[in-house]
Protein backbone atom coordinates (compact mmCIF):
# COMPACT_ATOMS: atom_id res chain seq x y z
CA UNK A 1 0.00 0.00 0.00
CA UNK A 2 2.88 2.27 1.01
CA UNK A 3 4.58 2.11 -2.57
CA UNK A 4 1.14 3.17 -4.25
CA UNK A 5 1.14 5.97 -2.04
CA UNK A 6 4.11 6.80 -3.31
CA UNK A 7 3.67 6.27 -6.74
CA UNK A 8 0.52 8.48 -6.80
CA UNK A 9 2.19 11.36 -4.78
CA UNK A 10 5.63 11.27 -6.86
CA UNK A 11 3.73 11.58 -10.19
CA UNK A 12 1.64 14.43 -8.55
CA UNK A 13 4.80 16.04 -7.75
CA UNK A 14 6.05 15.98 -11.17
CA UNK A 15 2.68 16.64 -12.94
CA UNK A 16 3.23 19.81 -10.33
CA UNK A 17 6.43 21.07 -11.69
CA UNK A 18 5.14 20.37 -15.23
CA UNK A 19 2.04 22.73 -14.76
CA UNK A 20 3.58 25.30 -13.07
CA UNK A 21 6.12 25.41 -16.34
CA UNK A 22 3.22 25.53 -18.54
CA UNK A 23 1.74 27.94 -16.44
CA UNK A 24 5.32 30.35 -16.55
CA UNK A 25 5.29 29.77 -20.86
CA UNK A 26 2.46 31.63 -20.86
CA UNK A 27 2.94 34.56 -23.08
CA UNK A 28 1.47 38.16 -21.53
CA UNK A 29 -1.12 39.60 -23.70
CA UNK A 30 0.08 42.25 -26.41
CA UNK A 31 -1.54 45.44 -27.89
CA UNK A 32 -3.34 44.54 -30.76
CA UNK A 33 -3.59 47.13 -33.98
CA UNK A 34 -7.10 46.98 -34.79
CA UNK A 35 -9.55 46.11 -32.84
CA UNK A 36 -12.75 48.73 -34.82
CA UNK A 37 -14.89 45.51 -35.74
CA UNK A 38 -14.92 43.99 -32.30
CA UNK A 39 -18.34 44.04 -31.37
CA UNK A 40 -19.23 42.16 -27.59
CA UNK A 41 -22.33 41.34 -25.94
CA UNK A 42 -21.97 40.95 -22.13
CA UNK A 43 -24.39 38.26 -20.97
CA UNK A 44 -24.98 38.02 -16.90
CA UNK A 45 -27.50 35.60 -15.97
CA UNK A 46 -28.99 36.54 -12.37
CA UNK A 47 -31.27 35.61 -9.82
CA UNK A 48 -31.70 37.82 -6.94
CA UNK A 49 -28.78 40.41 -7.56
CA UNK A 50 -30.31 43.39 -6.05
CA UNK A 51 -27.25 43.66 -3.80
CA UNK A 52 -24.62 43.35 -6.40
CA UNK A 53 -25.99 44.41 -9.39
CA UNK A 54 -25.10 47.93 -9.26
CA UNK A 55 -21.86 48.00 -8.84
CA UNK A 56 -22.01 45.58 -11.85
CA UNK A 57 -22.89 47.57 -14.01
CA UNK A 58 -20.85 50.90 -12.58
CA UNK A 59 -18.04 48.69 -13.64
CA UNK A 60 -19.30 47.79 -16.85
CA UNK A 61 -20.24 51.78 -17.77
CA UNK A 62 -16.98 52.38 -16.73
CA UNK A 63 -14.94 50.69 -19.42
CA UNK A 64 -12.38 51.74 -21.99
CA UNK A 65 -13.71 49.62 -24.42
CA UNK A 66 -16.09 52.56 -26.66
CA UNK A 67 -19.87 51.99 -25.34
CA UNK A 68 -20.57 51.60 -29.21
CA UNK A 69 -18.67 48.17 -29.37
CA UNK A 70 -19.98 46.21 -26.77
CA UNK A 71 -24.03 45.73 -25.06
CA UNK A 72 -24.67 44.33 -21.75
CA UNK A 73 -27.56 41.63 -21.34
CA UNK A 74 -28.60 41.18 -17.92
CA UNK A 75 -30.77 37.37 -18.10
CA UNK A 76 -33.50 38.29 -14.74
CA UNK A 77 -34.16 34.68 -13.74
CA UNK A 78 -37.79 35.27 -11.82
CA UNK A 79 -35.80 37.27 -9.09
CA UNK A 80 -37.97 38.48 -6.35
CA UNK A 81 -36.16 41.20 -5.11
CA UNK A 82 -35.27 44.45 -7.31
CA UNK A 83 -33.06 43.22 -9.47
CA UNK A 84 -34.99 43.70 -12.42
CA UNK A 85 -35.74 47.42 -11.45
CA UNK A 86 -32.43 48.75 -10.22
CA UNK A 87 -31.04 47.54 -13.74
CA UNK A 88 -34.03 49.08 -15.58
CA UNK A 89 -32.96 52.09 -13.64
CA UNK A 90 -29.21 52.21 -14.39
CA UNK A 91 -29.91 51.96 -18.21
CA UNK A 92 -32.31 54.76 -18.57
CA UNK A 93 -29.27 56.70 -17.17
CA UNK A 94 -26.46 56.10 -18.80
CA UNK A 95 -24.61 55.73 -22.47
CA UNK A 96 -24.53 51.93 -22.48
CA UNK A 97 -26.49 49.59 -24.48
CA UNK A 98 -27.82 48.12 -21.38
CA UNK A 99 -30.99 45.62 -21.65
CA UNK A 100 -32.77 43.51 -18.72
CA UNK A 101 -34.42 40.80 -20.21
CA UNK A 102 -37.03 38.72 -17.98
CA UNK A 103 -36.78 34.74 -18.08
CA UNK A 104 -40.15 33.10 -17.92
CA UNK A 105 -40.54 30.95 -14.33
CA UNK A 106 -40.12 27.53 -15.75
CA UNK A 107 -38.34 24.78 -14.15
CA UNK A 108 -34.74 23.59 -15.58
CA UNK A 109 -32.25 21.72 -14.53
CA UNK A 110 -30.02 24.09 -15.48
CA UNK A 111 -31.30 28.05 -15.38
CA UNK A 112 -27.61 29.33 -16.45
CA UNK A 113 -27.49 27.54 -19.68
CA UNK A 114 -30.96 28.75 -20.39
CA UNK A 115 -30.56 31.81 -19.75
CA UNK A 116 -26.72 32.12 -22.21
CA UNK A 117 -28.87 30.12 -24.69
CA UNK A 118 -31.77 32.99 -24.75
CA UNK A 119 -29.18 35.79 -24.65
CA UNK A 120 -27.12 34.36 -27.05
CA UNK A 121 -29.99 34.37 -29.74
CA UNK A 122 -30.76 37.79 -28.87
CA UNK A 123 -27.08 39.02 -28.86
CA UNK A 124 -26.30 41.41 -31.31
CA UNK A 125 -22.26 41.42 -30.81
CA UNK A 126 -19.77 38.67 -32.57
CA UNK A 127 -17.92 38.00 -29.37
CA UNK A 128 -19.92 36.59 -26.45
CA UNK A 129 -18.68 37.24 -22.91
CA UNK A 130 -20.04 36.16 -19.80
CA UNK A 131 -20.11 37.22 -15.55
CA UNK A 132 -22.35 36.65 -13.03
CA UNK A 133 -24.18 39.44 -11.29
CA UNK A 134 -22.18 39.71 -8.17
CA UNK A 135 -18.58 40.11 -9.88
CA UNK A 136 -16.41 43.15 -10.41
CA UNK A 137 -14.58 44.10 -12.83
CA UNK A 138 -11.97 46.25 -14.02
CA UNK A 139 -12.16 49.25 -16.59
CA UNK A 140 -9.80 47.12 -19.00
CA UNK A 141 -11.59 44.12 -19.14
CA UNK A 142 -13.43 44.13 -22.31
CA UNK A 143 -10.34 46.19 -23.93
CA UNK A 144 -8.17 43.32 -22.99
CA UNK A 145 -10.58 41.03 -24.16
CA UNK A 146 -11.06 42.83 -27.35
CA UNK A 147 -7.49 42.68 -28.06
CA UNK A 148 -6.73 39.03 -27.36
CA UNK A 149 -9.41 38.07 -29.46
CA UNK A 150 -7.74 40.21 -32.44
CA UNK A 151 -4.24 39.04 -32.04
CA UNK A 152 -5.13 35.39 -32.02
CA UNK A 153 -8.66 34.72 -33.51
CA UNK A 154 -9.36 32.76 -30.57
CA UNK A 155 -12.66 30.57 -30.58
CA UNK A 156 -13.07 30.68 -26.43
CA UNK A 157 -10.75 32.38 -24.08
CA UNK A 158 -10.60 31.65 -20.92
CA UNK A 159 -9.86 34.32 -18.37
CA UNK A 160 -9.18 34.82 -14.60
CA UNK A 161 -11.30 34.86 -11.56
CA UNK A 162 -10.49 35.40 -8.12
CA UNK A 163 -12.38 36.69 -4.67
CA UNK A 164 -12.81 40.53 -3.54
CA UNK A 165 -10.80 41.50 -0.70
CA UNK A 166 -10.60 38.82 1.67
CA UNK A 167 -11.34 39.64 5.62
CA UNK A 168 -11.08 36.49 7.48
CA UNK A 169 -9.09 32.86 7.46
CA UNK A 170 -12.38 31.24 5.44
CA UNK A 171 -11.41 33.80 2.28
CA UNK A 172 -8.26 33.30 1.87
CA UNK A 173 -8.11 29.07 1.82
CA UNK A 174 -11.26 29.52 -0.67
CA UNK A 175 -8.74 32.23 -2.86
CA UNK A 176 -5.71 29.98 -2.40
CA UNK A 177 -8.11 27.17 -3.61
CA UNK A 178 -9.77 29.23 -6.39
CA UNK A 179 -6.75 29.94 -7.42
CA UNK A 180 -5.26 26.19 -7.99
CA UNK A 181 -8.49 26.28 -10.31
CA UNK A 182 -7.82 28.81 -12.11
CA UNK A 183 -3.66 28.04 -12.59
CA UNK A 184 -4.58 24.39 -13.55
CA UNK A 185 -7.00 25.11 -16.17
CA UNK A 186 -4.34 27.95 -17.32
CA UNK A 187 -1.81 25.52 -17.53
CA UNK A 188 -3.96 22.56 -19.14
CA UNK A 189 -5.25 25.27 -22.19
CA UNK A 190 -1.60 25.94 -22.79
CA UNK A 191 -0.36 22.07 -22.62
CA UNK A 192 -3.36 21.41 -26.09
CA UNK A 193 -5.62 19.86 -23.38
CA UNK A 194 -8.40 21.82 -22.11
CA UNK A 195 -9.85 20.81 -18.89
CA UNK A 196 -10.98 23.78 -16.70
CA UNK A 197 -12.84 27.25 -17.00
CA UNK A 198 -15.02 29.42 -14.90
CA UNK A 199 -18.44 31.28 -16.67
CA UNK A 200 -17.46 34.39 -14.27
CA UNK A 201 -15.04 35.52 -16.95
CA UNK A 202 -15.35 33.06 -20.12
CA UNK A 203 -15.51 34.70 -23.92
CA UNK A 204 -16.59 32.71 -27.09
CA UNK A 205 -17.48 33.97 -30.91
CA UNK A 206 -21.25 34.02 -30.64
CA UNK A 207 -20.79 31.82 -34.43
CA UNK A 208 -18.88 28.97 -32.65
CA UNK A 209 -21.44 28.55 -29.63
CA UNK A 210 -24.04 27.86 -32.83
CA UNK A 211 -21.33 26.01 -34.38
CA UNK A 212 -21.40 23.30 -31.48
CA UNK A 213 -24.53 23.26 -30.69
CA UNK A 214 -24.65 25.41 -27.43
CA UNK A 215 -25.65 23.68 -24.71
CA UNK A 216 -27.09 20.23 -26.62
CA UNK A 217 -26.00 17.46 -25.05
CA UNK A 218 -25.84 18.61 -21.54
CA UNK A 219 -28.99 20.26 -20.53
CA UNK A 220 -29.58 17.94 -18.36
CA UNK A 221 -26.98 18.47 -16.29
CA UNK A 222 -27.13 21.15 -13.44
CA UNK A 223 -23.29 22.86 -13.34
CA UNK A 224 -21.18 23.20 -16.60
CA UNK A 225 -22.34 25.72 -18.71
CA UNK A 226 -18.46 26.58 -18.50
CA UNK A 227 -16.30 23.38 -19.08
CA UNK A 228 -18.71 21.77 -21.19
CA UNK A 229 -18.90 24.42 -23.50
CA UNK A 230 -15.40 24.89 -23.50
CA UNK A 231 -14.72 20.79 -24.08
CA UNK A 232 -17.46 20.85 -26.90
CA UNK A 233 -15.30 23.83 -28.67
CA UNK A 234 -11.64 22.23 -28.08
CA UNK A 235 -13.19 19.07 -29.70
CA UNK A 236 -14.71 21.36 -33.02
CA UNK A 237 -11.43 23.67 -32.53
CA UNK A 238 -8.47 21.68 -31.44
CA UNK A 239 -6.34 24.81 -31.56
CA UNK A 240 -8.97 27.35 -30.50
CA UNK A 241 -8.73 27.52 -27.05
CA UNK A 242 -6.94 30.19 -25.27
CA UNK A 243 -5.97 31.53 -21.90
CA UNK A 244 -5.73 35.30 -21.49
CA UNK A 245 -3.24 35.90 -18.92
CA UNK A 246 -3.22 39.60 -18.65
CA UNK A 247 -4.18 41.29 -14.73
CA UNK A 248 -6.37 43.73 -16.49
CA UNK A 249 -8.15 40.97 -17.50
CA UNK A 250 -9.35 39.40 -14.08
CA UNK A 251 -12.86 39.44 -12.75
CA UNK A 252 -12.95 39.43 -8.91
CA UNK A 253 -15.76 37.50 -6.87
CA UNK A 254 -17.32 37.11 -3.52
CA UNK A 255 -15.89 34.73 -1.42
CA UNK A 256 -18.46 32.73 0.21
CA UNK A 257 -19.43 33.43 4.13
CA UNK A 258 -21.99 30.74 4.53
CA UNK A 259 -20.46 27.47 4.52
CA UNK A 260 -23.81 25.91 3.31
CA UNK A 261 -23.76 27.78 0.16
CA UNK A 262 -20.04 27.00 -0.44
CA UNK A 263 -20.68 23.49 0.19
CA UNK A 264 -24.07 23.80 -2.25
CA UNK A 265 -21.71 25.58 -4.98
CA UNK A 266 -18.78 22.92 -4.56
CA UNK A 267 -21.24 20.02 -4.87
CA UNK A 268 -22.83 21.23 -8.16
CA UNK A 269 -18.83 21.58 -9.42
CA UNK A 270 -18.04 18.25 -7.92
CA UNK A 271 -20.60 16.43 -9.99
CA UNK A 272 -19.29 17.43 -13.49
CA UNK A 273 -16.61 15.05 -13.73
CA UNK A 274 -18.92 12.02 -14.42
CA UNK A 275 -20.29 13.76 -17.38
CA UNK A 276 -17.38 14.23 -19.21
CA UNK A 277 -17.54 13.61 -22.39
CA UNK A 278 -13.44 14.40 -23.17
CA UNK A 279 -11.19 11.68 -21.86
CA UNK A 280 -8.19 14.36 -20.84
CA UNK A 281 -10.72 16.06 -18.20
CA UNK A 282 -12.31 12.71 -16.93
CA UNK A 283 -8.46 11.21 -16.24
CA UNK A 284 -7.48 14.54 -15.03
CA UNK A 285 -10.06 14.35 -12.31
CA UNK A 286 -9.93 11.18 -11.42
CA UNK A 287 -6.07 11.03 -11.22
CA UNK A 288 -6.78 14.28 -8.59
CA UNK A 289 -9.57 12.66 -6.71
CA UNK A 290 -6.51 9.84 -6.15
CA UNK A 291 -3.78 11.19 -5.91
CA UNK A 292 -5.43 12.93 -2.23
CA UNK A 293 -6.98 10.08 -1.50
CA UNK A 294 -3.21 8.37 -1.40
CA UNK A 295 -2.66 11.12 1.23
CA UNK A 296 -5.23 10.38 3.07
CA UNK A 297 -4.73 7.04 3.00
CA UNK A 298 -1.37 7.74 4.33
CA UNK A 299 -2.50 9.91 7.15
CA UNK A 300 -4.64 6.99 8.08
CA UNK A 301 -1.65 4.18 8.10
CA UNK A 302 0.46 6.89 10.10
CA UNK A 303 -2.58 7.13 12.85
CA UNK A 304 -2.48 3.52 13.25
CA UNK A 305 1.11 2.79 13.47
CA UNK A 306 1.58 1.39 9.49
CA UNK A 307 3.80 4.20 8.43
CA UNK A 308 6.85 6.02 10.29
CA UNK A 309 5.82 10.26 11.22
CA UNK A 310 9.35 10.46 9.31
CA UNK A 311 8.03 8.45 6.08
CA UNK A 312 4.46 10.83 6.34
CA UNK A 313 6.32 13.95 6.10
CA UNK A 314 8.56 12.84 3.56
CA UNK A 315 5.40 12.28 1.36
CA UNK A 316 3.43 14.96 2.28
CA UNK A 317 6.81 17.62 1.70
CA UNK A 318 6.64 15.77 -2.12
CA UNK A 319 3.78 16.70 -2.65
CA UNK A 320 3.10 20.19 -0.60
CA UNK A 321 6.30 21.84 -1.81
CA UNK A 322 5.86 21.87 -5.70
CA UNK A 323 2.38 22.58 -5.00
CA UNK A 324 3.74 25.80 -2.64
CA UNK A 325 5.57 27.52 -6.10
CA UNK A 326 2.82 26.35 -8.15
CA UNK A 327 0.46 27.92 -6.02
CA UNK A 328 2.76 31.33 -5.05
CA UNK A 329 3.16 32.10 -8.86
CA UNK A 330 -0.37 32.19 -9.27
CA UNK A 331 -1.25 34.37 -6.73
CA UNK A 332 1.03 36.72 -7.16
CA UNK A 333 -0.37 36.79 -10.98
CA UNK A 334 -3.92 37.78 -9.25
CA UNK A 335 -2.62 40.13 -6.92
CA UNK A 336 -3.06 38.25 -3.91
CA UNK A 337 -0.06 37.99 -2.37
CA UNK A 338 -1.58 38.11 1.19
CA UNK A 339 -2.70 34.84 0.43
CA UNK A 340 0.45 32.99 -0.08
CA UNK A 341 0.96 32.51 3.50
CA UNK A 342 -2.28 30.42 3.76
CA UNK A 343 -0.94 28.12 1.25
CA UNK A 344 -0.02 25.47 4.23
CA UNK A 345 -3.41 25.42 5.78
CA UNK A 346 -4.99 24.86 2.79
CA UNK A 347 -2.84 22.09 1.50
CA UNK A 348 -4.06 20.06 4.91
CA UNK A 349 -7.48 20.59 4.56
CA UNK A 350 -7.75 20.30 0.69
CA UNK A 351 -7.09 16.52 -0.01
CA UNK A 352 -9.79 15.55 2.84
CA UNK A 353 -11.76 18.18 1.21
CA UNK A 354 -11.27 16.66 -2.49
CA UNK A 355 -12.35 12.98 -1.20
CA UNK A 356 -15.68 14.34 0.36
CA UNK A 357 -16.80 16.38 -2.01
CA UNK A 358 -16.02 13.60 -4.58
CA UNK A 359 -18.28 11.26 -3.16
CA UNK A 360 -21.09 14.03 -1.65
CA UNK A 361 -21.62 14.78 -5.56
CA UNK A 362 -22.36 11.31 -5.97
CA UNK A 363 -25.99 12.04 -5.18
CA UNK A 364 -28.10 13.93 -7.92
CA UNK A 365 -29.46 16.99 -6.11
CA UNK A 366 -28.05 20.52 -6.00
CA UNK A 367 -29.52 23.74 -5.47
CA UNK A 368 -28.83 27.01 -6.82
CA UNK A 369 -30.38 30.68 -5.47
CA UNK A 370 -33.10 28.90 -3.58
CA UNK A 371 -33.78 26.56 -6.32
CA UNK A 372 -33.44 22.49 -5.90
CA UNK A 373 -32.09 21.33 -9.25
CA UNK A 374 -31.81 17.38 -9.70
Amino acid sequence: MIALIWIFIASYAVFTITITFFWKGIKPASVARDISSVRISVIIPVRNEAENIGVLLEDLASQLLPANQFEVLVMDDSSSDDTALIVSGFASKTSCDIRVISLPNIPTTSPKKRAIETAVMQAKGNLIVTTDGDCRVGPGWLLSIANYYAETGAKLISAPVTFLKENTLAHHLQTVEFASLIGSGASAIAAGYPSLCNGANLTYEKQVFLDVNGFEGVKHIASGDDEFLMHKVAARYPDGVHFLKDPEAIVATKAHTSWKAFFRQRKRWASKWKHYQSKTPLILAVYIFLCNFSLVVGCFLWLAGAVTGQEYLAIVAVKCIPEWFFLGSILNFLRKPGSIFYIPITQIIYPFYVCFFGLVSQRPEYEWKGRKLV
